[in-house]
């Protein structure tokens, strides 16, 4: 497959596209979201209990009341346990786990542009076969860097940035991690200010329905993998 970069497209005609894919779909992101925080609070939960998460935090509860500096000293002291890092560890899988559920919104999102009958099962389509662990593989390397930047104020925007078109390009068009980024990182160069506009704008939407109305979020939040469809859509094009 070959791709290109065609002219620049508005980002009102993006915008436009990204939300027409949300809003046709609203059943399947309302079915994504119950789907991936059933699980994750799931995990969480259990986790939680195993590695007695949850006594610790009735420690910090009580340092709390004899200060904010025996709060954080607490924290600290818990944070380096071995059950607090198997905690994070577990956590971390599950992300990683989670992680191709979003590839099945880029299938129905395809299936609607070739006007293809979508069903239920097209939500799993990226646990799919042997790519499932392609897919898990690439979660886990960049729940990884995002991990060890996320403290920063810029690293975690322009990381998302240059690696927005990879899980397309990796399910579309077959390519590689490394090729993927390789090409994400020239579109970027090309359309910076497109990405980086509707990065916010799709962070901004993912949430905002937890803000106002908590259910709302459940439609809301996997908004995000239809502004980088739409994106993905109008700045590659793939070719056989």
């Amino acid at each position: 497959m070959e791709n290109k970069y065609p002219q620049k497209p508005g980002l009102d005609f993006i915008l436009k596209q990204a939300f027409f894919y949300w809003n046709k779909t609203l059943i399947f992101q309302l079915m994504f979201s119950v789907l991936y925080f059933a699980i994750f609070f799931t995990s969480m939960f259990f986790f939680a209990e195993r590695f007695g998460v949850l006594e610790q935090q009735q420690q910090l509860i009580e340092a709390y009341q004899n200060g904010m500096d025996a709060y954080l000293a607490k924290a600290a002291e818990l944070g380096q346990t071995d059950n607090s890092r198997y905690f994070s560890y577990a956590l971390l899988g599950t992300l990683v786990f989670l992680y191709p559920l979003n590839l099945g919104l880029f299938q129905i999102f395809r299936k609607i542009d070739l006007n293809e009958k979508v069903q239920i099962s097209d939500l799993l389509a990226g646990y799919n076969g042997t790519n499932f662990f392609r897919y898990i593989s690439y979660g886990l390397f960049w729940f990884l860097i995002y991990a060890m930047i996320f403290n920063t104020l810029i690293l975690p925007v322009v990381w998302v940035c240059i690696t927005i078109f990879v899980a397309p390009m990796m399910f579309f068009m077959n390519r590689t991690i490394l090729e993927s980024i390789s090409l994400n990182f020239k579109a970027l160069k090309m359309y910076f200010l497109e990405i980086f506009v509707c990065v916010i704008v799709a962070v901004i939407f993912k949430y905002i329905g937890f803000t106002l109305f908590f259910v709302g979020g459940l439609f809301t939040f996997p908004f995000w993998n239809a502004m980088i469809y739409s994106l993905y859509k109008v700045i590659f094009s793939e070719k056989n």
